[in-house]
């Protein structure tokens, strides 16, 4: 059986959005070892959901013989990117940003091999933090129309409330690292989210005037609901692949309650698993997508957290929901005989668990009728727990519909 060229694998499951030159990417795919990039700014100290929609795509790319690169943003993140913001990035220290770099290239070699120089990994702070601007600006900077650049998507949110110079330089920067990554590893693929559209066809474009060269862009789906919105975030912020910023059980939640809608795209984009079974998991009917939900939720913590994790995750989530399980995972706070005394006001066990922000919240919560403890619903806001409440040394508070958190006396 002939092998599939990668390009119709990534169309198929829903990841093409935008390419320079379709026909021509795709037989550059079909016929040789590619080397392609995609950048990665350390803007925090863990990689969010929205990239790892692009280590998915990397890891296809690398499966079908592809090398990938992924560039760690030392350099473009002192500036800060543009795109897709209403405000200026904050600005980061560049011992803050390599720390973030080195957390990130941990979590990259769960999806990619980089043994043998099948994968790179590369920091554009080699080359843009010591660059002479002067030189920068005769040798690239020629390259560059202002006004094409203010037609671009990633510019225009930010002409609104007041675009800075720095900002404005992101482009080139970005431009250049397609050059230099050109010049040391022969890469002529950059790849990336569909809001880098501008961002990367400049520098696909300035690969063709420097070097006289072809070189090519594509763009993937971001990660959105069937309605539009950014995936990814929650009411407690982004959904993190660091273990210690987003549990694996709030994690596997996370997947576990997506809308019906979105499942067969999430299985798509986000798992290896074939585009057969997708399909079947997609058109299950009435309460049986919950069963594709589960699938969703394993294989997608499987590979984020490994698959002890993802199966701890699935007991405790059939523990709370289906009755059976173990409750291990379920977030759990600790509290002492000391701490509990006679008797605690349920408010304040809300902001001592961290299930409400505050006081505040967590009167309104009680208010609206949206907290249970151990199955029943609390109607008052003075009311009081007691040792008593804690069942076998433990009692468990329900918030809405889906949030679970048990409290232990220690």
């Amino acid at each position: 059986m002939e092998k599939r060229n990668v390009f119709d694998v990534l169309k198929e499951r829903g990841f093409i959005q935008q390419v320079t030159h379709e026909e021509e990417v795709r037989e550059l795919l079909g016929k040789e070892s590619v080397t392609f990039y995609i950048g990665f700014d350390a803007t925090a100290d863990s990689l969010h959901v929205g990239h790892f929609l692009q280590m998915i795509v990397m890891a296809h790319m690398q499966k079908a013989g592809h090398r990938p690169i992924a560039l760690l943003g030392g350099g473009t993140t002192m500036v800060g990117d543009p795109s897709g913001r209403t405000d200026m990035r904050k600005m980061l220290t560049q011992e803050e940003i390599q720390q973030n770099a080195e957390r990130f290239k941990v979590q990259f070699e769960k999806f990619l091999d980089f043994s043998d120089g099948k994968a790179i990994m590369e920091n554009n702070a080699n080359w843009l933090l010591n660059l002479n601007y002067v030189d920068f600006l005769r040798e690239i900077g020629v390259h560059f129309s202002v006004n094409r650049m203010l037609t671009a998507e990633c510019y225009k949110n930010r002409l609104e409330k007041g675009l800075t110079f720095i900002e404005f330089n992101y482009m080139l920067m970005q431009s250049y690292d397609f050059v230099e990554l050109y010049r040391r590893y022969g890469c002529k693929l950059q790849l990336g989210g569909d809001d880098q559209w501008s961002n990367i066809i400049s520098g696909a474009d300035l690969i063709r005037r420097v070097e006289n060269v072809p070189a090519f862009g594509m763009t993937f789906t971001l990660l959105t609901t069937s309605d539009g919105k950014k995936m990814g975030k929650t009411q407690a912020g982004a959904v993190w692949l660091d273990p210690d910023k987003t549990s694996p059980y709030d994690f596997y939640q996370y997947w576990r309650n997506v809308d019906d809608a979105d499942v067969e795209k999430c299985l798509a984009l986000l798992t290896f698993l074939p585009m057969d079974e997708v399909r079947r998991l997609g058109a299950l009917p009435g309460n049986k997508i919950n069963e594709a939900k589960k699938v969703l939720a394993f294989e997608v913590t499987k590979l984020v957290h490994g698959e002890e994790e993802a199966k701890k995750a699935g007991d405790a989530a059939e523990a709370l929901f289906g009755g059976g399980g173990n409750l291990d995972m379920v977030p759990t706070t600790e509290i002492s005989k000391d701490q509990l005394g006679a008797g605690m006001n349920i408010i304040d066990m809300l902001v001592f668990t961290g299930l409400a922000p505050s006081k505040g919240e967590g009167r309104r919560l009680i208010n609206q009728g949206g907290l249970l403890l151990n199955d029943e619903k609390v109607d008052s806001i003075e009311f009081t727990i007691t040792p008593d409440d804690f069942k076998e040394a433990a009692l468990m508070l329900k918030k809405g519909k889906k949030t679970y958190h048990r409290v232990v006396v220690k």
